[in-house]
């Protein structure tokens, strides 16, 4: 039997109050929270609701009773449905404010530590094409808009190259403009899009898994060095070099062009061989006169210019000395490593994944810098008190986990150590303030400062510096 669908109700006049967590907005209804998306502060709306929990309700705007004078036109013709910047219709100083009351909230109440003063949130230099790396998706079947869909005439061009859309790994949303990468990003994917289309390359069909067209990756430096990687899901040799050729005649800026025959279930491409077609086979970022090495999978933070801020946060947070040793945990292409190594005495690296300390150490030797060691393995097993005794006692330590924060024994091993200082790097506050707890019987935090890394998404990066008690 067919199970029944739900009769959920039509919220009238609900007034917005505040944001929330994953660029949600939210409202209250006989004692209720109303998550709706897409909205601001401010807003009055009629909220048609599609799901129901014990404690809140989520539902879409069906009509909007009253605009919020927060409210500011989104640059985008995407925005609402590729759902990548779902603040565009934020100004900036409220997402910075809300950054910051983000982080307060989750070290609080998660935490429950005592705290400083948090910083106001330290704003991106730029707002709109401030990412270095995007990653495309070709599809056989694109995304279509209601009117489409309600409509009688046959659908015209079902495919795309764009982004995912959130929550369903089968539909893409065709993308004519992204206001996130800068020149040539745009005309190079509708360049890779037009002469498959003309030249009948079939796009990939994520659940039949046929089609030629996979992905395509661009990364834009800030030394004006550009990285396409092309993503191919069969070895057929005469219209990879047709589709390569072309790009490489109509942007002759591309300095690194490679491909990849991806012929797996999934999109990854750590496990598979990049190929290079023509150029170099890695590009530069550079950063206060070093130079960091970037190959087709090395990770680097993907806003250039903030990143920058980030590490001279944490650099300042770290109060190095000349004689210090310095732990720089999940250092991945030791980036922060090389990038604090001139001050200090020595830094141990620490990195799960091979490629990415190789990478390290290659970064080490460009920029001359002959006071770093890097280490691979799984981060529990390698940070041990034996490891420690061989490689001396940390006086700092900079952890810069991934989003799920640290191994309750890595903590256990850093309180061991009982360095002076802890520096804690984090993209997500609430694992960082789960961390935070099991260091506050032996540290107390002295400084916050939260970094904006993503404009226009909920997205905040948060340095926290710790001193022994």
């Amino acid at each position: 039997m067919a199970r029944k669908k739900a009769n959920y109700p039509l919220i009238e006049g609900l007034e917005i109050t505040t944001l929330a967590a994953e660029g949600k907005a939210m409202g209250r209804y006989n004692d209720m929270v109303v998550f709706v998306p897409m909205t601001v502060p401010g807003d009055v709306v009629d909220v048609q609701i599609r799901s129901k929990r014990r404690r809140f309700m989520e539902g879409y705007v069906v009509r909007y009773v009253k605009q919020s004078p927060l409210r500011v036109e989104p640059m985008c013709e995407h925005f609402g449905v590729c759902g990548g910047c779902k603040w565009q219709n934020l100004p900036y100083e409220e997402q910075l404010k809300f950054k910051r009351e983000q982080v307060c909230d989750q070290l609080r109440r998660i935490g429950k530590i005592e705290l400083p003063e948090i910083a106001p949130t330290l704003p991106s230099e730029k707002t709109t094409f401030y990412r270095n790396k995007l990653e495309f998706t070709f599809s056989a079947k694109r995304w279509m808009t209601s009117e489409e869909v309600a409509g009688e005439e046959a659908i015209k061009d079902p495919e795309a190259l764009g982004f995912h859309i959130p929550g369903m790994f089968d539909k893409v949303l065709d993308i004519r403009k992204c206001w996130l990468q800068r020149d040539p990003s745009n005309e190079i994917r509708l360049e890779a899009k037009h002469f498959c289309l003309d030249h009948g390359y079939a796009f990939y069909d994520i659940r039949t898994h046929t089609g030629l067209m996979r992905n395509l990756v661009i990364r834009t430096a800030s030394t004006g060095q550009i990285m396409v990687i092309v993503v191919f899901a069969q070895d057929d040799q005469r219209k990879i070099t047709s589709l390569l050729d072309r790009l490489a005649t109509k942007f002759p800026e591309i300095t690194s062009l490679m491909y990849v025959v991806n012929t797996k279930l999934n999109d990854s491409i750590g496990d598979q061989e990049v190929i290079l077609y023509r150029g170099s086979d890695h590009i530069f970022e550079e950063m206060e006169g070093l130079r960091f090495k970037i190959g087709p999978k090395s990770f680097y933070q993907t806003n250039s210019a903030q990143a920058y801020k980030l590490y001279k946060v944490a650099r300042d947070f770290a109060d190095l000395r000349p004689e210090d040793t310095v732990y720089d945990l999940y250092t991945g292409t030791g980036t922060i490593a090389n990038f604090v190594a001139r001050q200090c005495g020595k830094v141990i690296g620490v990195e799960y994944v091979p490629e990415a300390i190789d990478d390290a150490r290659v970064n080490s030797e460009i920029n001359g810098i002959g006071n770093t060691r890097f280490f691979a393995g799984d981060m529990k097993d390698v940070l041990s008190d034996t490891f420690i005794a061989e490689q001396g006692h940390p006086d700092v330590v900079i952890l810069d986990p991934p989003r799920a924060g640290i191994h309750p024994d890595v903590a256990e091993t850093i309180l061991r150590a009982a360095p002076d200082r802890i520096v804690y790097v984090s993209c997500n506050p609430a694992s960082q303030a789960r961390d935070l707890a099991i260091f506050d019987p032996a540290y107390r935090v002295e400084r916050v400062q939260p970094v904006d890394m993503f404009p226009h998404t909920h997205h905040v990066e948060n340095v926290v510096k710790l001193v022994r008690r």
